[in-house]
């Protein structure tokens, strides 16, 4: 590849801070908070005009239960629930009782105002509409500062912790931290709320007619949106093959996934003229919600057996039950496998139900992520958290979703704390005690 020189030049440093979160999604947000509100000077720095990540810029509108598996007992809480009850007060958010697909669906315009007013209300220094660059190394592989660029030029942001929540694990990557992309990635989708489908069952109708329209096989899903009307979110198609931490495959994804959404309105506009006149695209994704791309070595890698075993770890610092969920890589579907020992694997109208645990033992009602999968030693003022975090396959299929990743967050910007109050590397913060502070912010440990 031909190169060419950068000349050197010296920066100023914009912002000095006890902690910089990368990565403005709700985990970050969350991450930020935290560490703010143990009177931190905290500085987040987001790509995009908003925060929220997936939630928001995604349209994604769902989080997941925050029960154990028999629907008894609260396993999650923290900042998730309160942003809920945020919600709730502008009728933003719809509570569905026992429903492990969807047990909060928000209006994510909303959410991102509720985001702005957390960043606001705990003083933390926001960066929108402003991309990382990379990292300032200084001695022992500590990580000085980092570089940042906006319409103000490039400038550097120093702190004493480095929090990664951009979700692709882009400053652990420049740190030289070990990571793998799977070659079957689960395949990213757009989403879109558009009105006028109501009625029409998508996914048949899709595929009946997609080799007129140059699509792929596939298979996806739609919901309600609160107080939305005959609007719902459609998130009904993949973009199979693509690595959106490649710039030029994230590219590519964006335009295929919105020509799949005109693709699906084209159909209904040729085969079902007299829905016409109802049919409005109201909102497509800014950002392709992303499922899968880097995922990093830690001190602990979560293992799928971990996972549906229930296994319970000293450093826990996040609960869950959404199951093993793998979208696969072609074709559209997925398969799942429940704590309760089912399993059944989805492809189009085709459910064929089996079991991967023998039916009469007694099941998991939760599992837990370890602090370990969040940190390494190399890099002792690094955190990372978020779906790069450690974890096989099928333990990353089941704890991707935004209500358990939220978590991971919400122990960073603790861990941070810990850290500047009494220096120490990441790796070895002390878990009962990281465990104790996420207890009094409102976190649920088990």
């Amino acid at each position: 590849m031909e190169t060419i020189q950068e000349p050197s030049r010296d920066l100023p440093i914009i912002s000095e801070v006890d902690v910089c979160v990368l990565g403005g999604s709700c985990t970050g947000v969350f991450a930020a908070v935290r560490a703010a509100r143990r009177g931190l000077r905290v500085a987040i720095v987001e790509k995009s005009n908003r925060f929220g990540g997936v939630a928001t810029n995604g349209l994604v509108c769902i989080w997941h239960n925050d029960l154990d598996d028999h629907y008894e007992k609260q396993i999650i809480a923290g900042l998730s629930l309160e942003t809920v009850d945020r919600l709730k007060k502008r009728d933003a958010v719809l509570v569905r009782d026992q429903n492990p697909n969807a047990r909060y669906v928000m209006n994510t315009e909303e959410l991102t105002i509720e985001l702005d007013g957390l960043i606001r209300e705990n003083n933390i220094e926001p960066w929108l509409h402003t991309f990382y660059c990379r990292p300032i190394m200084g001695e022992d592989n500590h990580i000085d500062a980092v570089l940042v660029e906006n319409k103000n030029g490039r400038g550097a942001i120093r702190a004493q912790v480095f929090i990664d929540a951009t979700g692709d694990g882009d400053l652990a990557k420049d740190c030289a931290y070990p990571f793998s992309v799977r070659k079957d990635l689960q395949p990213p989708t757009t989403c879109a709320k558009i009105a006028g489908l109501e009625g029409i069952d998508m996914r048949t109708f899709y595929n009946e007619h997609r080799e007129e329209f140059d699509v792929p096989k596939d298979a996806g899903w739609n919901c309600t949106i609160p107080n939305g009307g005959l609007v719902r979110l459609f998130a009904e198609t993949h973009v199979f093959g693509a690595n959106v931490a490649d710039a030029r495959e994230w590219t590519s994804a964006e335009m295929e996934g919105r020509r799949h959404i005109r693709a699906m309105m084209d159909m209904v506009r040729k085969h079902l003229p007299e829905r016409k006149k109802d049919l409005c695209l109201l909102d497509l994704c800014s950002s392709i919600g992303t499922r899968e791309t880097r995922r990093f070595r830690a001190a602990y890698q979560l293992t799928e057996k971990d996972l549906l075993y229930g296994k319970r770890f000293d450093d826990a610092i996040a609960n869950g039950t959404y199951r093993v969920d793998i979208h696969y890589p072609e074709g559209g579907g997925h398969i799942f496998r429940y704590l309760d020992g089912r399993e059944v694997s989805i492809r189009h109208d085709e459910r064929v139900w089996s079991r991967w645990r023998p039916e009469g033992e007694e099941t998991a009602p939760f599992y837990q992520i370890p602090y370990r999968t969040m940190v390494r030693r190399e890099c002792p003022n690094l955190i990372m958290a978020g779906r790069m975090i450690d974890a096989d396959p099928g333990a990353y299929g089941a704890i991707r979703v935004m209500i358990t990743m939220n978590q991971t967050g919400e122990a960073a910007g603790e861990a941070a704390a810990l850290i500047c109050n009494n220096p120490a590397p990441a790796a070895e913060v002390d878990p009962q005690k990281l465990r104790q502070a996420l207890s009094e912010g409102g976190s649920i440990m088990l």
